[in-house]
């Protein structure tokens, strides 16, 4: 059997510097220090779980949830990352697509994925070295009606189902959820941040108690966090795989010069 060694989540927006410079360095260190922690915990792999922004999973075929089953990835290259090939985990992605069939969810597979930024910004700051295998896990906040919270959180256990009864034994994995904090984009409200929906969200995961997230409607998390606040149904996802698992903050910033607050948090197994 395979192991669960390390879990996190962090926004995956970063835009420019100018005006904000202090709190700028203050995320990018963030985002750069949970990824210390969890490459500290040695994982063969990051299974990395984020929204699509219209760049894989689009109007023209709109699928719930998708995974990436490659052997290598080529990011799309949106806010100038560089397409630089990241290792997949082909092995790893067909055996947790093989068991959420069989727990009752049909993952689309994806052979050509190129991560956008929700991706590969943080593993760019997390995995400079390009060293790490990945794994895409894609989560369509898009579409209508979007993937609910509860059935998020429940597909997260199907991965720690993966890890613990069909992975090699000594297997270590680390699960990434990204995006979010809150953020209204082009809605009303757009441009605002609620500083008070994310110190819940952050406090509910770091407590190891996110179940009163996973009862909310998409439609209260978009009146309190707004639609960019939907991608903690991703963070839901990693909670899932790391059931009972506490930690603390990372970093925190409102960033309302970003659109998003913008945060990050380490989940630790009790010991």
């Amino acid at each position: 059997m395979g192991r669960l060694v390390a879990a996190g989540a962090c926004s995956h927006i970063l835009m420019s510097p100018a005006g904000v410079e202090e709190r700028a360095r203050g995320i990018v260190a963030g985002i750069r220090e949970l990824g210390r922690r969890l490459v500290a915990r040695q994982p063969d792999l990051v299974v990395v779980v984020s929204s699509d922004h219209m760049f894989n999973v689009n109007m023209s075929l709109q699928a719930p949830f998708c995974v990436g089953v490659a052997d290598e990835y080529v990011p799309f290259g949106d806010m100038d990352i560089p397409r630089e090939p990241r290792p997949g985990h082909r092995a790893f992605a067909e055996a947790f697509v093989a068991q959420a069939a069989r727990r009752g969810f049909d993952l689309a597979k994806a052979e050509e994925l190129h991560p956008d930024h929700g991706v590969a910004l943080p593993m760019m700051l997390i995995d400079p070295g390009r060293t790490l295998p990945i794994v895409p896990v894609l989560i369509n906040i898009n579409m209508e009606p979007v993937p609910g919270p509860a059935r998020c959180h429940a597909l997260g256990g199907v991965l720690r189902e993966t890890i613990d009864t069909l992975r090699p034994a000594g297997e270590r994995v680390a699960v990434l959820a990204t995006g979010g904090l809150s953020h209204w984009l082009n809605i009303p409200r757009h441009g605002e941040v609620s500083r008070s929906f994310d110190q819940e969200v952050l406090g509910s995961f770091v407590r190891g108690h996110p179940e009163p997230l996973t009862r909310m409607t998409p439609e209260e998390i978009v009146e309190q966090g707004g639609n960019g606040g939907l991608e903690i149904v991703n963070w839901l996802f990693m909670a899932g795989a790391a059931p009972g698992w506490t930690g603390d903050i990372v970093y925190y910033h409102e960033m309302p010069e970003w659109f998003t607050g913008m945060g990050g948090l380490e989940l630790r197994e009790a010991a």
